[in-house]
C-alpha cells in the first residue's frame, strides 16, 4: 500500500514537472518566434530590462504581455474548471458548460454595444456578469436540496439563454461595435497589454493561496461529502471557498481574454489522465490550462495561412472532446 502511494506521488510529481517544462518551452517559442526571430539571449536581455533595438518593443510590449496573459488566463481557467468538476463530481460541470462564462460574455457585449463602454468598465461588467450568473444558477439549483445534476442542467439552460442575449444584441449593433465585441464571443489574446494583465494578476495573487492551501481537502471531496467529513474536511466551508475563488478567477480571466472555449472544460480531465487516479489535480490542471491557451494561440498564429483567435483553436479541439466525454460519462458515470 505504501509503495503504491509512493508510486502515485512520483507519477504526480513527474507529470507536473513535465507540464511545467512544456509550458516554459511554449513560452520561449512564443517570445522568440514571429515576423522577426529573436534569439534566447535577446529575449532574456529584454526581460531583464536591457534596451535591445527592435526586440525591446516587439518582445517587451507585444509578445511578453501576450504570453503572460495566456499563462495567467490558462491557470485561471484550469483551476476554475477542475474546482467545479471536483466539487460536483462530474466532468461536465465546467464553468464554460454551465453558463458562467456566458454570463461574463453577455455582460461585456451589452456594455460595449448598448452602453458604449470600453476598457476597464467592460472588464468590470464581465466580472459582475459572471458572479451574478453563478449566484443565480446556484440558487435556482438549490431549491428542494442541492443537486449537482440539477445545477448542470440549469446552467446549460442559462448559458443558452445568455448566448441568445448576445446574438440579439449583436444583431442590432453597429459594425464597429461588432468588431470590438467579437473578442467576447470567441476569446482572443490579440492586443494584449499590461493593463489587461494587472487585474487578473492581482486577483490570482489573492485567490491562489486560499485555493492551494485547501487543495488536499478538495481532493478528499472526490470521495463524497460524507467520506470527506469523516476525514475531517469542513465540507461546506471548502465548497464555498472553491466556488467563490473559482468564479472570481474565471471572471477576471474572461474579462481579460474573453471566453476561450473549452479550456476550463478540458484541463481537469486531461490532468487526471496524465497524473493518474487519486492525484491532487489543482496544480496539474492549472498547467494544462496554460499549455492549452498558449499552445492554441501559437497554432492560431502560425499553423495556418491566416491568423485565428485562440478561442477558435480551443473550440475545434474541445468540441470532439466534449462528444467523447459525453459518451464515456454515459457509460461509466460522472467522475474525472
Amino acid at each position: 500500500m505504501a509503495s503504491g502511494r509512493r508510486a502515485r506521488h512520483r507519477r504526480h510529481a513527474t507529470a507536473t514537472v513535465v507540464l511545467g517544462i512544456l509550458l516554459l518551452a511554449l513560452a520561449a517559442v512564443a517570445l522568440m518566434v514571429g515576423n522577426t526571430f529573436y534569439t534566447p539571449g535577446e529575449v532574456i536581455r529584454v526581460i531583464l530590462g536591457e534596451s535591445v533595438p527592435g526586440a525591446s518593443f516587439t518582445v517587451g510590449e507585444l509578445r511578453l504581455p501576450r504570453t503572460a496573459l495566456a499563462i495567467l488566463a490558462g491557470f485561471a481557467f484550469g483551476i476554475a474548471g477542475v474546482s467545479f468538476q471536483t466539487l460536483l463530481r462530474n466532468p461536465l460541470a465546467s464553468p464554460d458548460i454551465i453558463g458562467i462564462t456566458q454570463g461574463a460574455s453577455a455582460a461585456a457585449v451589452v456594455a460595449i454595444v448598448t452602453l458604449g463602454l470600453s476598457g476597464l468598465a467592460v472588464a468590470g461588467f464581465a466580472v459582475a456578469g459572471a458572479l451574478i450568473t453563478a449566484i443565480a444558477i446556484y440558487f435556482l439549483s438549490n431549491k428542494g436540496g442541492f443537486s449537482g445534476i440539477r445545477l448542470i442542467l440549469i446552467g446549460i439552460g442559462v448559458g443558452a439563454m445568455l448566448q441568445s442575449v448576445v446574438s440579439y444584441v449583436l444583431s442590432r449593433a453597429a459594425q464597429w461595435d461588432i468588431q470590438t465585441a467579437m473578442r467576447w464571443i470567441t476569446g482572443s489574446l490579440n492586443n494584449a497589454s499590461w493593463d489587461d494583465i494587472t487585474p487578473l494578476a492581482l486577483a490570482s495573487l489573492v485567490i491562489w493561496p486560499f485555493l492551494f492551501s485547501q487543495a488536499k481537502a478538495l481532493g478528499m471531496l472526490q470521495l463524497g461529502d460524507d467520506s470527506a467529513a469523516g476525514l475531517g474536511v469542513r465540507v461546506n466551508r471548502t465548497r464555498l471557498v472553491f466556488i467563490v475563488g473559482a468564479v472570481i478567477l474565471l471572471a477576471f480571466a474572461t474579462a481579460a481574454t474573453g471566453p476561450i472555449a473549452f479550456v476550463a472544460f478540458m484541463a481537469g480531465p486531461i490532468a487526471a489522465r496524465i497524473t493518474g487516479p487519486g492525484a491532487n489535480l489543482l496544480l496539474p490542471s492549472a498547467c494544462v490550462g496554460a499549455v492549452l491557451v498558449l499552445g492554441g494561440d501559437l497554432i492560431g498564429q502560425f499553423a495556418f495561412e491566416g491568423r485565428y483567435p485562440v478561442g477558435v483553436i480551443t473550440g475545434v479541439l474541445g468540441a470532439p472532446y466534449l462528444i467523447y466525454l459525453l459518451i464515456r460519462t454515459n457509460r461509466s458515470g460522472g467522475s474525472l
